[in-house]
This record gives structure tokens, C-alpha cells and sequence, in this order.
């Protein structure tokens, strides 16, 4: 199984997977668990109580690989779409250590993260300083995008693009506040002049001096 897969829009569609039900817990449990190869998860939402799941390990690392994946999970023959909402890593191994999932219905609105990609070249010798990674906005569970561009080609230095810029697609409405920075367009800064800088400093070094010797 490669990547995710998504539509002709660039919209996650839900991945399928076997989840087990989990009867035991506790960290031995776990570590059970990641030794052969699965990852404890528990699934929230809809009023209900939470359920312990097990997924398969190498699959699910590979559908997760990219933000707000979408699981319709089979759990004792019973369909559950499911809303990737938290991955929990060992910070040294960086293997998954737990899956956090909430239950969405089709056609539901979530509220989500989505990554910003900048694309394009600015004017001149002008650069693109991105200022936030990512934009919150509400979409269907089930139409959520991989990723929000932002084309700054021919963009001239001085052109800043705020959140209420983006070109959101549809369906989807803008959480962030509208006003919020994405991309700022400027000119590298100039190299600084070491003989300049030197003397400015054994200037106040200078003028330090006298102020003690005073």
C-alpha cells in the first residue's frame, strides 16, 4: 500500500483498515502490542465511551503520514469512520506509541489544522517568509484537503498575504482569524560590513570607558 489516496480535488478520502478490539491495558499491554507490530489506539466521540482498539502496525503508519488522515475502520464487522486526531511518538525511536480517534459522521463539519504549501517565485531578489504552517479551518469530515496553497510567483517584496487571502476550497470556512500572517514577501538582508561593525563597536566600548572615567 502506497500513500493516501485522494480525490480529483486533493481531498483525503477514508482509508481502510481492520481494527481489533482491545481487551487489555496498562504500558506491559502496549508494549506487547508495538513488539507485534500494531499500535494501541482508543476512539472518542458521538456520546459514546471510548474504545480500546489495536491497528495494524505498517498500514496505519502509512496512511498517517499526512495531517487529519481519515480511517473508516472495520471493528467486528461494524463500519466506523474515524478522524485521526492526535499520534503520540517515542521523541527518541520515534516509533508510534498510541493513536488518539474520533468518531465523524459523513457530511459532519470538524474543525482542522491544515497544512500551508507555499509555491512560486517572488520578484526580483525578493524571498517568501512564511510565517504559519498551517490554517484552521471547518470542512466535511470527509473533505477535508491535504493542503492549502499559496502562490506567491511575481509577488513583490513589501506584499504580505494574511489568512483571509487564502483561496480556501469549497466548503471549507476560515477558523484562523482573517487578519492572521501566512507569508511575507521581503528582501534578504544585506550582508553586514564587518569593518562597519567592528568600529561601531570599539566606538561604544570607547565611549563606555569615558563614561566610567568620569
Amino acid at each position: 500500500m502506497g500513500g493516501k489516496p485522494t480525490d480529483s480535488k486533493g481531498t483525503h478520502m477514508a482509508d481502510k483498515l481492520t481494527a481489533e478490539i482491545r481487551e487489555s491495558f496498562g504500558k506491559g499491554a502496549a508494549r506487547k502490542i508495538r513488539a507485534a507490530h500494531k499500535i494501541p489506539a482508543v476512539i472518542y466521540g458521538h456520546g459514546t465511551d471510548p474504545r480500546h482498539v489495536t491497528l495494524p502496525g505498517h498500514e496505519t503508519m502509512l496512511l498517517i503520514r499526512k495531517a487529519n488522515a481519515i480511517l473508516e475502520l472495520d471493528i467486528a464487522g461494524q463500519s466506523e469512520l474515524t478522524l485521526v486526531k492526535d499520534v503520540q511518538r517515542d521523541p527518541v525511536r520515534q516509533i508510534i506509541e498510541h493513536i488518539d480517534l474520533v468518531v465523524v459522521k459523513r457530511g459532519e463539519k470538524v474543525t482542522v489544522d491544515v497544512p500551508v504549501h507555499v509555491e512560486g517565485e517572488p520578484f526580483g531578489s525578493a524571498i517568501a517568509e512564511q510565517d504559519a504552517s498551517t490554517v484552521t479551518v471547518e470542512v466535511e469530515a470527509t473533505n477535508i484537503p491535504e493542503r492549502v496553497v499559496v502562490d506567491v510567483e511575481g509577488k513583490e517584496a513589501g506584499t504580505h498575504i494574511t489568512a483571509g487571502d487564502l483561496e480556501l476550497p469549497a466548503g471549507a470556512t476560515l477558523v484562523t482569524e482573517p487578519e492572521t500572517l501566512i507569508v511575507g514577501i521581503v528582501l534578504p538582508a544585506a550582508p553586514a560590513d564587518e569593518e562597519t561593525a567592528e568600529a561601531a563597536e570599539a566606538a561604544e566600548a570607547e565611549a563606555a570607558e569615558s563614561d566610567s572615567a568620569e
